[in-house]
């Protein structure tokens, strides 16, 4: 099951199109040890884009208020710290400190109408209606 592993973290409802919302998961790391993994999810119509939340300038979260993560025109992820901008479908910087460089992706799936993240081992600390509604899937 380890190469299959798929976990629903919200329904595509919870994120209006065109918009961006933040969550804080608990990783399984190599050695076991549980770890926290705050990610960006953006939602484009049906699409939907996963990246960790980690400037790649100095490792700060995106948001500088807690789901701000687009620019102002809503076009772009933008850090609030030091206003770098990132093209929404790639996670590449097209402007500031660390253009040229990209957001760590996140693999994210829909399934059902769950928006979920795969291949990678999430502590599951709470059963909420959560990985139930994926993990047959894959």
């Amino acid at each position: 099951m380890a190469t299959d592993l798929v976990y629903a973290i919200c329904r595509m409802s919870d994120i209006p199109s065109q918009r961006a919302q933040g969550f804080q998961l608990m990783r399984v790391g190599d050695d076991g040890k549980e770890r926290a993994w705050p990610i960006i999810v953006v939602r484009w119509g049906r699409q939907v884009f996963g990246y960790e939340n980690k400037c790649p300038h100095d490792g700060v979260n995106l948001d500088w208020e807690r789901n701000q993560f687009l620019d102002p025109n809503g076009m772009r992820l933008m850090c609030g710290k030091h206003g770098a901008l990132f093209e929404l479908g790639t996670g590449m910087c097209v402007d500031g400190p660390c253009k040229g460089h990209w957001l760590n992706p996140v693999p994210l799936a829909v399934l059902d109408e769950d928006i979920c993240v795969v291949g990678v081992q999430l502590a599951e600390d709470a059963e909420e209606d959560g990985p139930d509604a994926c993990e047959e899937a894959g």
